[in-house]
């Protein structure tokens, strides 16, 4: 009597198997709280207690924000997992012990960025760091700049500014002498300190016209090249800041100094949202004359 064995499917393990889902990023989500949760939260200090950094508090709330927005296409997209990301996982948990025992903070900051990357390209391959490309960019601007690095880029800064309002005041009528970002005015002396050099205005506003350019245009390369042109925006605001304090110390010295002063940086970055906004209609109006002529 002949005996028959029967032989049940085996299971079998996909090797590339897609794995982006809300079960598996949020799990990666809760370690990466988890395991940076101090620098996490030195890293929010510094955005509350330094005025240059307050938008980094709406930087992981965008770049979020406009992740979830392509979560379709993510669905869409067939993501298989890549085992490479585990590298940049183990990247940034060496760099962040690194920066932690050198006492580094950009090192330690940028860490997580680097874990991000690692966890989205572990997840959903490269095609989802394609996808995600954008969100992923808009993070960088939630990490300071080093101190190095920030006080190379202040100073020059610091000067065309001083420069700037020199020329102006002189040509209205203002005696002044400049002694590097010194203004001597007839009634008194004006220091053109970090807070004006326009890195303040340059990080918010490069930020935001990545922001603008996303939400307000259909077009992709809009954000990045309203991107470059924020520099010369912020260059701009800020040195006719420093000229209008100059103006307005020589009708009163109070102006010049605390309330008035912080004042009139907050109107000055308005000022320098309207100029992109300016911009941004310029360039469509241009690129829609020359469209029409092909």
């Amino acid at each position: 009597m002949g005996s028959t064995i029967d032989t049940a499917p085996s299971a079998t393990v996909k090797v590339n198997e897609p794995l982006f889902g809300l079960p598996a990023v949020g799990w990666f989500f809760l370690l990466l709280v988890f395991c940076y949760a101090p620098i996490l939260f030195y890293l929010v200090n510094h955005w509350y207690i330094d005025e240059d950094m307050g938008h980094g508090f709406f930087v992981p709330v965008i770049a979020g924000y406009v992740a979830w927005n392509k979560r379709q296409e993510l669905i869409d997209a067939n993501l298989k997992s890549n085992p490479f990301g585990l590298l940049f996982l183990l990247w940034g948990a060496a760099q962040s012990i690194v920066g932690t025992l050198g006492a580094e903070l950009f090192l330690s900051r940028t860490s997580i960025l680097i874990s991000i990357f690692g966890i989205v390209l572990f997840l959903g391959g490269w095609r989802a760091i394609k996808i995600l490309f954008f969100p992923l960019f808009l993070l960088g601007f939630m990490v300071p700049i080093p101190a190095i690095v920030y006080n190379q880029i202040t100073f020059p800064l610091q000067l065309l500014a001083s420069q700037v309002a020199e020329t102006v005041l002189t040509a209205v009528g203002i005696p002044v002498v400049r002694d590097g970002n010194v203004l001597e005015l007839p009634s008194q002396k004006l220091s053109v300190v970090e807070a004006c050099s326009g890195i303040r205005s340059l990080l918010s506003l490069s930020f935001l016209s990545l922001v603008f350019g996303h939400f307000f245009d259909h077009r992709p390369w809009m954000k990045w090249v309203l991107l470059p042109l924020t520099v010369p925006i912020a260059i701009t605001a800020n040195a006719s800041r420093v000229t209008l304090t100059g103006l307005l110390s020589e009708v009163n010295p109070e102006y010049a100094q605390g309330v008035y002063h912080s004042l009139s940086g907050w109107v000055v970055f308005m000022v320098a949202l309207v100029m992109l906004t300016v911009v941004h209609q310029v360039i469509s109006r241009l690129h829609a004359r020359f469209a029409t002529r092909k």
